[in-house]
């Protein structure tokens, strides 16, 4: 059987064509800008690959806010968000008519937490947690093999946290401010230092809030849910030695969705 599918992500949109198992047969990648050229695009490789390849599934992950919810009249669509121009819009169901498949939509996040089931740190784990440090904070948590679902999905990014002293820094978060994702964030850590974030060094004190905003993060995940493990990926380069006190239950590392393992990721 073939399938697409389609991460849509703060700085980028992947779509991929595959044959089970792990069989890849194509690959692109749009930058994130407008939902009308990002989609846009998104939608032609879609029609494209219906065209040449055929595929008989679609699998969207959408960073979100999103409506996750089937029996909502607009499932699929972004709720309120902080990236500019895009609450409210028509991700999941505009690239079902385009490519008339039958479709399942999860978040971002969610998508790598079950790749990770699949493929990567979580392997034969029933109960797992994983967390992205990207453009924003997310978190895919799965309990007893389901990604966990209540009147929407799983928002701990914006969990509110206690300021490690010293840092009077407000956030970056337009709802909230200091919240995790206004405070790790690859947009974060941009908003507060510019284009000095490149080469921000593994020295730097602004490390040490992100480990304790981090480290509180995973606090409350364990005190809600107690996962069996917490994985950490993303985009937003953690310096090793941030980590390292984490623990035995803790794996840091690129997410297994970017490229299916035959291993577990690195610790």
């Amino acid at each position: 059987m073939t399938y697409a599918g389609v991460e849509l992500g703060g700085t980028k949109c992947i779509a991929i064509l595959a044959r089970e198992p792990g069989d890849v047969l194509a690959r692109e990648s749009v930058p994130t800008t407008s939902p009308e050229q990002t989609l846009g695009r998104a939608e032609s490789i879609l029609v494209d690959w219906k065209a040449s390849e055929g595929f008989e599934a679609l699998g969207i992950a959408s960073f979100g806010p999103i409506d996750v919810d089937p029996a909502s009249p607009t499932y699929g669509h972004l709720r309120a968000t902080t990236k500019p121009g895009w609450s409210g819009t028509d991700i999941a169901p505009r690239l079902q008519r385009a490519t008339g498949v039958p479709m399942t939509l999860d978040t971002d996040v969610n998508g790598a937490a079950f790749a990770e089931l699949r493929w990567g740190a979580g392997r034969g784990m029933e109960d797992f947690a994983y967390i992205t440090v990207g453009t924003g904070v997310g978190v895919g948590l799965i309990a007893n093999g389901l990604a966990m679902r209540g009147f929407g999905h799983c928002e701990l990014g914006h969990s509110r946290v206690a300021r490690l002293a010293g840092d009077d820094w407000p956030g970056a978060c337009c709802f909230h401010g200091d919240c995790v994702e206004g405070m790790a964030s690859g947009s974060a850590l941009r908003a507060r230092f510019g284009d000095a974030v490149e080469s921000l060094g593994s020295d730097h004190p602004v490390w040490d809030s992100v480990a304790w905003t981090l480290g509180q993060l995973c606090h409350t995940i364990v005190l809600a849910v107690a996962p069996k493990r917490i994985a950490m990926g993303g985009g937003v380069a953690v310096p090793p030695d941030v980590l390292d006190a984490a623990g035995p239950n803790f794996i840091a590392g690129a997410p297994a969705s970017a490229a299916p393992t035959s291993g577990p990721l690195p610790r």
